[in-house]
């Protein structure tokens, strides 16, 4: 079976590579992107299986990213990670249709896991 491919974008260099490291760990191919901007681009050229998008990023924020993908897409997973969580923006993501909200203090590994388990029931439909 062909590894799972994530598009990872933050701008916290030492968090990202933290992320990539884990998830390259739990048999995913993963291309990171530091902003909104290379996020969209990235998106269209390497047509990954999900996201994992920062909510508070320069140039396009991770909530602009989402809308705008899900204007194209409905199904692509799209996980939203913050350090900074409040009401507002876990509405915001759920109006997109986020298919989680991660926060940055969390467990990582769990975090991992309910990935795979999203990833995995994805697939099945896609089918």
């Amino acid at each position: 079976m062909a590894k799972k491919k994530i598009l990872l974008v933050d701008d916290e260099v030492d968090f990202l590579q933290l992320l990539k490291a884990r998830l390259e760990a739990n048999s995913y191919n993963v291309v990171t992107a530091m902003n909104g901007k290379e996020a969209l681009e990235k998106f269209k050229r390497e047509k990954p299986d999900a996201l994992i998008l920062d909510v508070m990023m320069p140039e396009i924020n991770g909530l602009e990213v989402l809308r705008e993908i899900r204007k194209d897409d409905q199904k692509i997973p799209i996980f939203i990670i913050t350090a900074f969580s409040n009401e507002e923006r876990f509405k915001a993501a759920n109006q997109f249709n986020a298919s989680g909200f991660i926060m940055k203090t969390s467990d990582l590994q769990a975090e991992i896991d309910n990935i795979n388990v999203t990833l995995g029931i994805a697939a099945k439909y896609k089918k």
